[in-house]
């Protein structure tokens, strides 16, 4: 939702506005803010008006603005078109089941407490001492109105919806109706679910006489089943799973708008239209129509994302991407939390490698663990040691010979180089393992990738070794070997 409220701002040069709606006390957690501001932040939807930045209508939290709310509800009440109700939790509970069990036409409130004094309602059963306020929704309420996305739209007829609640707290069907006003609110983008509440918003505006916003419905996500997303049984409902996760905020960005938007269409000197699934927020929003939008609920399919963040991934600068993943590195041990020049240098080297194959951010650990493990102390995963052949000393004892001759300078004036680089590495391992042992590549080379790596896959080998260093490299071999 602020993604495509932030784009249509953008689009038509408006202010995208940060509220928090907290009026539910029953259901609010302190945390709740914190999370939403750091989560769009970290998404770079950034807001031009919200609690944290101020504006021209602060206070932007609900549960700050009750002084706001009051004048309204009593206006409401004077006009006739709310009035208090007394009924208790327990009463409207049973009044519920009871519609159910018969399977009444009309369900929703019934009225009992409309045109009763208090004293009146007291005598009557399931009283409450603290009342709340209703609407009175009359039987010819407007139900059709105009949504920039789906045309015409026709919802069903609301019960006498509560706008203030016994704690004193408005309700969201009152709150945002005024606070909408009150800010300069031109359009509201928000979910599906809340086709059926446009009416009462949209009576509200009719009755205290205010202009009323344009309203419009983005579809809700679904399942690979087709199913609803819950927040409850889905982590990836959760904003902050996508940053555990390692993905890029930008291909998160670019997958969300996928989701309910074409791809950009180009056109080619040749004529030909050609649609292309990678852009940036600014291309997105620079183009924006309504009318492009899909009212039809998305499939939220992580296998496109995955590759979106694996593109993204490989079109950042290696410094970047270093950058990027150090937190991730820290947090699992792998670098301290201040590293130093050298091990920085090397985290670049050591990207520089991974990041061809590389789809997420957390799965760059074990690549890039063995690079910071001291060479008599690196583990050896089961399913490496397991696939060792018979042959594996032998193989280890010529790549040690091999590698042994290759000096640590950087050759000689006439470019024959015996320096340590992965050509060099490359070229002696091939003639000691594939040529002089007669062995294939995937053969030859499993034993020395297992003692530089501790593991069956690692990134390239002879590129490791040469990041690693002779010193190390033949420490490893040994290490290995030793062990057979």
């Amino acid at each position: 939702m602020a993604l495509f409220n932030l784009a249509f701002a953008r689009k038509n040069g408006g202010a995208f506005v940060l509220r928090v709606e907290d009026t539910d006390r029953a259901r609010f957690r302190a945390d709740s803010e914190a999370q939403l501001t750091d989560t769009l932040d970290w998404l770079g939807l950034n807001w031009d008006e919200g609690p944290d930045v101020g504006g021209p209508y602060a206070p932007y939290r609900q549960s700050e603005r009750l002084d706001t709310y009051a004048p309204y509800i009593e206006k409401l009440i004077e006009d006739g078109h709310a009035y208090y109700c007394w009924c208790s939790s327990e009463r409207l509970r049973e009044l519920r089941a009871e519609q159910e069990k018969s399977k009444a036409s009309v369900t929703g409130y019934d009225r009992l407490c409309h045109g009763k004094t208090r004293e009146e309602r007291a005598a009557l059963p399931g009283f409450s001492e603290t009342p709340v306020v209703r609407m009175l929704v009359p039987d010819d309420v407007p139900l059709e109105f105009d949504d920039p996305i789906r045309g015409t739209l026709k919802a069903p007829r609301p019960d006498d919806q509560v706008i203030r609640k016994a704690d004193g707290f408005p309700t969201y069907h009152l709150a945002v109706v005024v606070d909408d006003h009150e800010m300069g609110i031109t359009h509201v983008v928000r979910g599906e679910e809340w086709i059926s509440s446009t009416p009462k918003h949209l009576l509200l505006y009719r009755w205290l006489g205010l202009p009323e916003p344009r309203f419009a419905h983005m579809p809700l996500l679904r399942n690979a089943n087709k199913s609803k997303i819950s927040k409850r049984k889905n982590p990836e409902a959760r904003l902050t799973w996508f940053r555990e996760e390692g993905y890029l905020p930008e291909a998160l960005v670019n997958f969300l708008a996928l989701l309910g938007y074409p791809p950009i269409i180009e056109e080619g000197e040749d004529g030909e239209r050609t649609e292309r699934e990678v852009f940036s927020f600014s291309e997105f929003s620079s183009g924006f129509e309504w009318s492009k939008v899909n009212p039809v609920g998305p499939i939220f399919d992580l296998t496109k994302l995955d590759w979106l963040n694996g593109v993204y991934i490989r079109e950042l600068p290696v410094e970047e991407l270093a950058a990027r993943l150090l937190p991730y590195l820290v947090a699992e041990g792998i670098l301290p939390p201040r590293p130093d020049l050298g091990a920085l240098g090397r985290l670049e080297q050591v990207v520089g490698l991974i990041q061809p194959r590389l789809t997420h951010l957390t799965k760059a650990g074990p690549q890039v663990a063995p690079f910071y493990v001291d060479d008599d102390a690196l583990p050896i995963d089961d399913d490496a040691r397991t696939q060792l052949k018979d042959d594996a000393p032998a193989v280890l004892d010529a790549a040690i010979a091999a590698l042994e001759g290759i000096s640590t300078d950087e050759g000689d004036m006439f470019g024959e180089g015996r320096g340590w680089t992965h050509e060099n590495i490359e070229a002696a391992l091939r003639a000691a393992l594939v040529e002089g042992m007669g062995l294939k590549p995937k053969f030859a080379f499993g034993p020395v990738r297992t003692a530089i790596s501790g593991k069956r896959v690692s990134p390239p080998l002879f590129e490791s070794m040469e990041i690693l260093g002779r010193h190390s490299t033949l420490t490893r071999l040994r290490a290995l070997r030793a062990t057979l």
